[in-house]
């Protein structure tokens, strides 16, 4: 059986003010814009994308246990859910699916409590401070380790 080519975007809460936000920080794209940047950049490649945006963390805990059945890897910024959700970096860690973590601010020139990813243990790939074209990146890499162009 050959590997489905779909990858999972999964953005955690407040992700869906993006534009309106602290433009200062996050700038004046958008989740569309993000939605759609993931989406080319993935199609470049001959992956599909499913994208899944909640300020509700049993909500992106589903969608990642369902990705195990057509996903091949999930790009996640989990939003503040990055330094609070145990839960939620042992779900990624549970299904067993390579993980790309994207952070569109750099959160390591934030607040100290930005510092802690519970996230980058589990993620193979992290893009941090690349604004929303990080989300691209990551999906380049991510796919190169799926296909083997890359060590994960």
């Amino acid at each position: 059986m050959t590997a489905p080519r779909r990858l999972l975007l999964v953005n955690g809460p407040n992700l869906n003010l993006l534009g309106t936000r602290e433009p200062g920080i996050y700038g004046t794209e958008t989740l569309a814009d993000v939605v759609r940047v993931t989406t080319d950049a993935a199609a470049r490649r001959g992956f599909e994308l499913r994208a899944v945006q909640s300020n509700h963390e049993g909500v992106l805990l589903d969608a990642i246990h369902d990705a195990r059945q057509d996903c091949a890897g999930i790009v996640i910024n989990p939003g503040g859910l990055t330094h609070t959700s145990v839960v939620l970096r042992d779900a990624l860690s549970g299904v067993a699916l390579p993980v790309a973590e994207v952070h569109i601010s750099d959160v390591r020139a934030r607040e100290e409590f930005r510092h802690h990813s519970y996230v980058a243990d589990v993620a193979v790939v992290h893009v941090i401070g690349e604004g929303v074209p990080g989300y691209a990146t990551a999906v380049a890499r991510l796919i190169d380790i799926l296909t083997g162009q890359a060590e994960g």
